[in-house]
């Protein structure tokens, strides 16, 4: 009886899975390749290249990235845990606030510690 209920989630598994690996073989067997020297330049465009192709990105950019990310992330579990929070009130009581705040202040702390070793603002 299970095994029926699951089973078009299984076979939408299985293509969901292969389908990627079935477009990324098929377009290698049916493409047209007529390679050209203007073709094996930087742009492959048709367009020559103009200037030097390494530029210097500032750290700066990668940093701000980066606690985008952990932002981001953060902003997924603190959603998760409001939706959660009856559930987590009866079940866990105040374990489960004093983990979410842990949470916070670590991920406080990390972040200003990332800012202030980068030196992007003075603390």
């Amino acid at each position: 009886m299970l095994l029926e209920d699951y089973a078009p989630v299984a076979l939408f598994t299985i293509l969901a899975l292969l389908f990627p690996l079935g477009t990324f073989f098929a377009t290698r067997l049916f493409r047209p390749t007529h390679p050209t020297p203007l073709k094996d330049l930087t742009y492959e465009c048709g367009e020559l290249p103009e200037g030097e192709a390494q530029i210097q990105v500032h750290f700066q950019y990668y940093m701000f990235g980066l606690i985008f990310v952990v932002f981001d992330v953060a902003a997924i579990f603190l959603l998760l845990w409001a939706f959660a929070w009856d559930g987590l009130l009866a079940v866990a009581g105040a374990a489960s606030k004093f983990s979410i705040f842990i949470f916070l202040i670590i991920m406080f702390v990390a972040t200003q510690y990332a800012l202030k070793k980068e030196e992007v603002i003075q603390i």
